[in-house]
């Protein structure tokens, strides 16, 4: 694939002259020429010294021309100030944003579209548990935030303006503090996982409507696409002989046509998923004998890119060898390295999805729904008042229905309370001990044991070290968790069921070196058997990209670091075939329908990747997608909302539905036929005449390729509400590899927020790219460095490069 080129000097002219106008617009100032200004005296420092208060000794920072940074250091709380320094100068805004998504107070600094996200964040009220959490960190772990902390509003306040995003809000930025370091981690949190158990609450309404049978197959706990990497096998549910009882009726004579029932509204599609691929091979398989570690994590990507790549490195003496030398990103507004290499040990990270949270179907008292029962004893129901602030409006009050378990989150049939009792809430959520003893762990154990000891959202780590061992294990706090399963809220009133403290670190699952030499995670299971039972089901992918993996680790004996690059831009989608197969047999069915017909020639050729070109791909990506809104949406709306109530939005698609739907469309039961429809035929008309809709929307079958849909959607978060804001700061919007079914993980504004291979103790030879570079002032020399290289799957090398700038940070 061709990289795009840069743009000439008059398009960049003309973007500099937008930008410049976008800020001219809200700071109703000076003219393009004080937009300009803002933007050159926003840009971060580059060469020569700049004093900071709190160092012990200089801190050399030398970037490369991509803008990536070398910080050398006499002690890690030096380099702990100085990262603070780099993050707050290129990145304040972006850290500033991720602490309000944490906290739930986006609206005081954007405005009153962030109000449902606010409101549905402070449920929780993470501002008072940081405060809480914070003074119970190590010692140690406090000079670190303290440190970092001063480094960052150092960093903030050594530029020559705010960051420019403030002159358009009219805004002024707050000064960070260590809690805000910790709310940070609550917004990856909220990324990460559940925060109101919508699955558990979907997963009762298909158990009410459908009965235990039909939910547990529409909503498959286990199928046989899981690829774990324990290598425990399993079947899916049987599929049941008929629709239970209690559904509802089967549509009368006069049903909806087809055409009239592929109009009415469909389930939302499977939500992206918030995870990521990582993979390790043992040293028995490599040329050096050392492990080698991948990792590309998933997420939504933005202007600038969620990570800030840095080398940081702590000498005793000028001369002397490193005591550490961590390599890979971090995140603004941690002062740790997230993953990457220490030399000794590489580390990375996917989504658990573990259970981490539990819906609670409040036992209240008769005649007085304020009052609930627990094993203590009958309580009240707390109101916990919040205030709700809006940028340039009055503040609002929010009250809060507080439990012991935790906050009310909605109402189940009856009208009974649900509450979510959710890990993040506890003070054991966010533990950086195990985050620094990380960053020094020489070998496997010691990063395992490490990770036992973190606190953060619930992670799978695959760890390799310079001997040749990988392993597997969860990072952070497992609950532990008594007589519950993961399909139904339960009463905890008796005390029968419920959380009974977290998992012993000997507890947590691991897997250590095993026979194959292989590892990968892809957010489906990774064990079965007791171990899953101790980690619960916390929405799992469906094994798809797990399955890819696994395969193409088992395709070679041997690797070196572009091999497992090769397999983390894998686009191969071998897990479509069976679509494929059903669209060309419902093609052939209906030899009379001459749209049709003019599918058959592209999906027979349709070449089994996800790649901009492609029209075959794209048809029966579509198709599949279609399917599943249309057959589950069929069985969901009967259970979307109890009797009497409104139905809401539609529900979203579990991602291992669509093992359920595939196996409906080739099986085609008459009895599990969906109302309303009269029977599968009428199904099947549904979607394709849905998917001829979707390709004459298009204009017609030339113009529907894979490439005219998949686009890289790149944006500042301010640029959709900023006129001409987007010209200056977003990257083109060009066509792109990829899809969520495929490894090389890829749709507009979702996708790898990183790649990177690495062999600890062979850095030189590790390979590493992300989308936008370091860069969050559009005027950076290096903006954008690095994401055509991204676009393309081509490889950068991770160490950083000779320097260009260098900067000493001196006490």
């Amino acid at each position: 694939m061709t990289p795009p080129a840069p743009p000439p000097p008059r398009r960049r002219t003309r973007r500099l002259l937008a930008g410049g106008l976008a800020v001219l617009l809200l700071a109703g100032a000076g003219g393009v020429g004080y937009g300009t200004w803002v933007l050159r005296a926003s840009r971060p420092v580059l060469t020569g010294t700049r004093h900071l208060a709190g160092l012990s000794a200089p801190v050399d920072i030398a970037r490369d021309r991509d803008g990536v940074p070398t910080l050398t250091a006499r002690s890690r709380t030096d380099l702990a100030r100085a990262l603070g320094f780099l993050h707050g100068q290129e990145r304040f805004f972006e850290m500033d944003l991720l602490r309000r998504v944490g906290a739930g107070e986006l609206a005081a600094l954007v405005g009153a579209a962030a109000l449902p996200v606010d409101r549905a964040h402070r449920l929780h009220r993470f501002r008072a548990h940081a405060e809480r959490v914070l003074a119970r960190q190590d010692p140690a772990d406090r000079a670190l935030l303290s440190a970092y902390t001063a480094g960052v509003n150092a960093g903030l306040g050594a530029l020559g303006h705010a960051p420019f995003e403030y002159t358009l809000l009219r805004a002024t930025p707050a000064p960070w503090t260590d809690a805000d370091s910790l709310l940070v981690v609550y917004a990856m949190y909220f990324d990460l996982q559940s925060a109101d158990g919508s699955a558990q609450r979907l997963r009762a309404a298909l158990r009410r409507a459908w009965g235990p049978a039909m939910a547990a197959f529409l909503d498959p706990s286990l199928t046989p696409l899981d690829a774990p990497a324990d290598g425990s096998a399993a079947d899916g549910p049987p599929m049941p002989d008929r629709l239970a009882p209690q559904a509802p009726s089967p549509a009368p004579p006069s049903a909806p046509s087809p055409i009239q029932a592929s109009t009415r509204p469909a389930a939302a599609p499977p939500a992206p998923e918030r995870g990521s691929n990582n993979i390790a091979v043992s040293g028995r398989l490599t040329a050096t004998g050392a492990a080698i570690v991948a990792d590309d994590m998933h997420l939504g990507l933005g202007v600038p890119n969620i990570w800030y790549r840095a080398r940081q490195i702590v000498r005793d003496a000028p001369d002397a060898p490193p005591t550490l030398d961590l390599m890979g990103v971090t995140l603004p507004g941690q002062p740790f390295q997230i993953v990457g290499s220490n030399t000794h040990v590489a580390w990375a990270f996917t989504d658990g999805y573990i259970e981490t949270g539990d819906l609670i179907a409040l036992d209240t008292m008769p005649g007085d729904p304020t009052r609930y029962r627990t094993p203590d004893g009958v309580r009240a129901i707390e109101t916990v008042r919040e205030t709700i602030c809006v940028i340039r409006a009055p503040c609002r009050p929010d009250d809060i229905a507080q439990t012991v378990w935790g906050p009310v989150v909605g109402h189940d049939a009856a009208g009974a309370p649900l509450v979510w009792r959710w890990s993040a809430a506890d003070d054991n959520a966010i533990r950086y001990d195990g985050v620094r003893a990380l960053e020094r762990a020489t070998d496997v154990r010691a990063a395992l044991d490490a990770a036992h000891r973190t606190g953060l959202p619930q992670e799978n780590m695959l760890v390799g070290d310079s001997a040749g061992h990988i392993a597997w294990t969860i990072i952070g706090q497992v609950p532990r968790r008594v007589n519950l399963n993961d399909q139904l809220p339960h009463s905890w009133a008796d005390g029968s069921h419920g959380w009974n403290g977290y998992l012993d670190a000997a507890e947590i699952p691991e897997i250590v070196d095993p026979p194959g030499g292989r590892l990968w995670s892809a957010n489906g299971r990774v064990v079965g058997g007791a171990a899953l039972a101790l980690l619960g089901d916390g929405g799992y992918a469906d094994g798809l990209r797990a399955g890819r993996l696994r395969d193409d680790l088992y395709a070679r004996d041997r690797f070196a670091e572009p091999d497992l690059l090769a397999i983390e831009t894998d686009d191969h989608a071998t897990v479509l075939r069976p679509w494929q197969a059903l669209l060309m047999r419902a093609i052939d069915a209906r030899p009379g329908r001459a749209d049709l017909a003019a599918l058959r020639g592209p999906v027979a050729a349709w070449g089994e990747h996800a790649r901009p070109g492609s029209v075959g791909y794209r048809v029966v990506s579509t198709f599949r997608t279609r399917a599943l809104r249309i057959v589950f949406d069929a069985y969901a709306r009967a259970a979307a909302a109890p009797p009497g109530q409104a139905s809401g939005p539609p529900p979203r698609t579990p991602a291992r539905a669509g093992w359920a739907v595939e196996r409906l469309l080739t099986d085609q039961p008459p009895a599990l036929v969906p109302p309303p429809y009269r029977d599968w035929a009428a199904v099947t008309d549904a979607i394709l005449h849905a998917l001829s809709r979707d390709i004459a929307a298009a204009g017609g079958l030339a113009r529907f390729d894979w490439g005219a849909v998949n686009r890289v959607g790149i944006h500042h978060p301010l640029a959709r509400a900023v006129p001409g804001l987007g010209w200056l700061t977003d990257p083109p919007d060009v066509a792109e590899a990829g899809d969520t079914l495929v490894p090389r993980v890829a749709v507009p504004g979702f996708g790898a927020s990183e790649r990177l291979v690495v062999s600890p103790g062979h850095e030189a030879s590790a390979l590493f790219d992300m989308p936008m570079g370091q860069a969050g002032n559009p005027l950076a020399p290096y903006y954008g460095a690095g994401q055509a290289d991204w676009v393309a799957g081509t490889p950068r090398p991770l160490r950083p490069g000779t320097a260009h700038w260098t900067l000493t940070l001196a006490p």
